[in-house]
């Protein structure tokens, strides 16, 4: 029998994604979501788990069961701001709940291969485009846990196999609202169906960001997974940077009504790089990933999720 394709943070935004792209594609899928949580409706295919990547003895016992093929690790703390308040949190989730997987897949299952969801900040920050051979230099807590993750997954030379995926902004529906561009979405939404007086509240809108839709993101997840290099980091971007202010600029021309906005100073970030942009060049040329999505087609995508929510509350 083949063996199961597991998905770690399955109920989170990328990992919910990344479930619909491979549930009709025919793998037989192991879902993981945290304990004391009920997962989400989906195919009927999916296989759903209680585990705490956290739970050492859990997460081993589970390997030993599934004894997976494949790995897509997207569980973790995923908020760069909210880091900063509680960088213990994000660091014991992030580095020490893959060690824990890892691990598991080393003693059990070794010629399992690993998606290893990184990040874009475990770079030193630069107004340049971000190559895979830039520095590394995380600005924050965040960043930080994400190349302590990279470190403890690699250097498996008898496996598993871990594929590194270095992800810059990605947004699309489903994401939490304490991301920039869905709350942005979920006020618009909430104004436009009376619920709230018609003003948003905004920080730092100067930065530029390299955003790319989730539905490209997790696609990119499984190209690198299936052909790239083990222990070889792909930069998942556009290359193509939007600064926060014109992507709500683009979200307010969309607005059904009109709305003030108001920049509210404690809402910026203690450390917040000007400028996070990729260089796609590598996973382009190696794997032939491309962006398909516009951000026009996100931000529609996004507000007609939100504002279906908001009608139905």
């Amino acid at each position: 029998m083949p063996r199961p394709t597991l998905v770690t943070g399955a109920a989170g935004f990328a990992g919910s994604h990344l479930l619909e792209l491979l549930a009709p594609q025919g793998f037989d899928i192991v879902a993981w979501h945290r304990p004391g949580g009920s997962p989400p409706a989906t195919d009927n295919s999916i296989r759903w788990q209680a585990v705490d990547v956290l739970d050492r003895d859990g997460v081993r016992a589970a390997i030993q069961e599934l004894q997976p093929a494949a790995v897509y690790h997207c569980a973790g703390a995923a908020h760069v701001g909210e880091a900063w308040h509680a960088a213990t949190t994000t660091l014991a989730t992030n580095v020490l709940g893959t060690h824990h997987l890892i691990e598991a897949l080393r003693d059990f299952t070794p010629d399992a291969h690993v998606l290893n969801t990184s990040s874009a900040l475990v770079y030193s920050p630069s107004a340049a485009p971000l190559d895979e051979q830039h520095a590394l230099g995380p600005a924050s807590p965040y960043g930080l846990s994400k190349l302590a993750q990279e470190m403890v997954s690699g250097g498996n030379a008898d496996g598993p196999f871990v594929h590194v995926a270095r992800p810059f902004n990605h947004f699309g529906p489903r994401q939490s609202p304490s991301f920039a561009g869905s709350g942005f979405a979920r006020t618009i939404a909430l104004i436009e169906a009376g619920r709230i007086r018609p003003e948003i509240q905004v920080g730092n809108l100067e930065p530029l960001r390299d955003l790319t839709d989730v539905r490209d993101t997790v696609r990119a997840y499984q190209l690198i997974l299936e052909r790239g290099t083990p222990g070889r980091p792909y930069n998942v971007c556009s290359g193509r940077p939007i600064k926060v202010g014109h992507l709500l600029d683009m979200m307010l021309r969309r607005a059904h009504v009109s709305i003030r906005v108001v920049v509210d100073p404690a809402r910026y970030r203690p450390n917040d790089s000007p400028v996070v942009q990729g260089n796609p060049a590598r996973i382009r040329e190696e794997l032939g990933w491309t962006p398909r999505i516009s951000v026009e087609q996100t931000i529609d995508d996004v507000l007609a999720f939100w504002r279906e929510r908001s009608n139905a509350a």
